[in-house]
């Protein structure tokens, strides 16, 4: 008998424990006492900077630089969200991240009888390459790391930003930053499609090798476990899905005669910062072993570059409530604390209001201040993985799995339990079914002018009028022509946004010779 043990049924069991749930958020149990019997062995988690890469990334992490504070911002139309940037970089943010409305996340235009009431709502609306320049007015493209959550038109985006860029006088190998060009986890869980599987995924292989070419500073995919785990998956599941999204665009490049060593180095991933505090710390140091494990191993990774799991991380909008929106605060401090432990790279936290809204400036600057506080005043950053000890640790792929319906089921299953264990009230949320206050007075909230929709369709409107006709039907001509060959079609997508089509023209074109997509139920 171990001394754990003799403690455990001489010491402890001598007590009841309460009437709580001793699990996980994802339901693995939580055992009363861990010890150094516990540990696994060294030299499975290495040192960091060293392969498997568990206690970091790089060998001085927060001593060296500390992570990028970015705070995701868009609403209403270009110019109000140029606004937002402004006012972050002013306040201490070190990179932008873009929000983009609903119409343009679905490739559609603002003036797109979809689009009616949902124009600069949830993010901000971008039809065209005069929308992006607008965006960036004043802020030098050059100098700025730029973050863009977009997905089935991201190389549409991508597209402008790089024509963009080029009327500032930057060339795309001067650019730095991210677009999430994720397609695999919309159909696992945002749901935010425009083509067919098979096309989108040429689309996005597509971004993979321009960028290894022409843009060396970019991240063409963040690899997304953030949506899914917003769409009630467990911490088991996002990482399992998230890992083998990555390795099925790894295989996908590779298939076209890419180089794994060439385009690795700059895949990174996207992951959410849950509230149970040690979970999520494993789930990061696990993935990173995992990540470099099968990039050498599986995938002939020599490069230590392409073994490096780089990721942003996002403190969890699930988590957030609307009853009592200032607990939220503590939420959030919570869950951004777990992943500067768990040793992210890039970090956006939450405001408190974004269960109720968009989030208003007071909100933002508290969200800002709390990755501050803990950079400086926490002591946090001043020594390499504290928390380094313990962790947690086929269908015939994921694009026939996505088709099967196997990782939706999954995830919502796994959303029914969690839901469940609340309605019970074995699962305390703070205001939701424990300590809830009846006086509540509701919070002020920001509200979208309905006029901006009409701006910016009025603003579409003129691009329209206003530019060549005949280059921007020739663009897209030329672009329905790459498409239905096997060309890499980003250079087509630069010239179309040179002719200013719009991105739902650009959309449309493309869905003539790809088609559209249509989910098979999950129940």
């Amino acid at each position: 008998m171990t001394e754990a043990e003799r403690w455990y049924r001489e010491r402890y069991s001598a007590s009841p424990e309460r009437d709580a749930l001793f699990t996980t958020v994802s339901g693995e149990p939580v055992a009363p006492l861990y010890t150094a019997d516990d540990l696994p062995d060294p030299a499975q988690i290495g040192l960091p900077g060293e392969f498997p890469f568990t206690r970091g990334v790089y060998p001085s992490m927060y001593r060296g630089r500390l992570w990028t504070m970015r705070q995701f911002a868009g609403f209403g139309t270009a110019e109000e969200t140029n606004e937002r940037f402004r006012y972050l970089l002013d306040h201490g943010q070190t990179g932008l991240s873009t929000a983009f409305d609903m119409p343009s996340l679905m490739g559609h235009d603002s003036d797109h009888p979809r689009s009616l009431g949902e124009v600069g709502r949830e993010g901000t609306a971008i039809d065209t390459l005069a929308d992006m320049e607008t965006l960036f007015s004043g802020i030098p493209m050059a100098d700025v790391s730029t973050s863009m959550t977009i997905n089935a038109p991201a190389a549409v985006m991508l597209a402008f930003y790089v024509v963009a860029a080029e009327h500032q006088g930057v060339p795309p190998e001067q650019l730095a930053g991210t677009i999430q060009t994720d397609i695999l986890k919309e159909y696992i869980a945002q749901k935010e499609w425009c083509f067919p599987v098979e096309p989108a995924m040429r689309l996005v292989i597509d971004m993979i090798e321009f960028c290894s070419r022409r843009m060396p500073r970019w991240h063409p995919v963040s690899i997304s476990g953030y949506h899914i785990r917003e769409a009630g998956s467990t911490a088991q599941q996002e990482l399992a899905f998230t890992l083998k999204d990555g390795f099925t665009y790894v295989e996908q490049a590779t298939a076209r005669g890419l180089a794994v060593d060439d385009f690795a180095p700059r895949l990174s991933f996207f992951f959410n910062a849950h509230i149970d505090f040690f979970e999520e710390i494993a789930k990061y140091r696990a993935a990173r072993r995992i990540w470099a494990r099968e990039l050498r191993n599986t995938y002939g990774a020599r490069d230590e570059r392409s073994m490096l799991m780089r990721f942003h991380t996002q403190t969890a909008g699930v988590s957030l409530t609307a009853q009592q929106p200032l607990v939220n605060v503590i939420r959030t401090a919570t869950e951004a604390l777990s992943a500067v432990l768990g040793g992210t790279q890039s970090l956006h936290t939450n405001s408190y209001d974004e269960a109720l809204a968009l989030p208003a400036e007071e909100a933002v600057r508290i969200a800002l201040r709390t990755q501050q506080v803990i950079a400086h005043e926490t002591g946090v950053p001043n020594t390499i993985d504290p928390l380094g000890g313990s962790y947690y640790d086929e269908l015939g792929g994921m694009v026939e799995a996505i088709k099967q319906n196997y990782p939706q089921r999954e995830i919502a299953d796994a959303a029914f339990r969690w839901q469940q264990e609340i309605d019970a009230g074995q699962r305390i949320v703070v205001g939701v079914n424990r300590y809830v206050d009846d006086l509540e007075e509701p919070l002020e909230i920001l509200r979208i002018d309905p006029a901006l929709e009409r701006k910016q369709i009025d603003r579409l409107q003129s691009v329209r009028a206003s530019r060549r006709g005949e280059e921007a039907e020739a663009a897209l001509s030329a672009l329905k022509q790459a498409a239905a060959g096997d060309a890499n079609l980003m250079e087509p997508l630069i010239e179309c946004a040179r002719a200013h089509a719009s991105e739902g023209e650009i959309i449309s074109a493309l869905q003539e010779v790809f088609g559209t997509y249509t989910e098979t139920p999950v129940f």
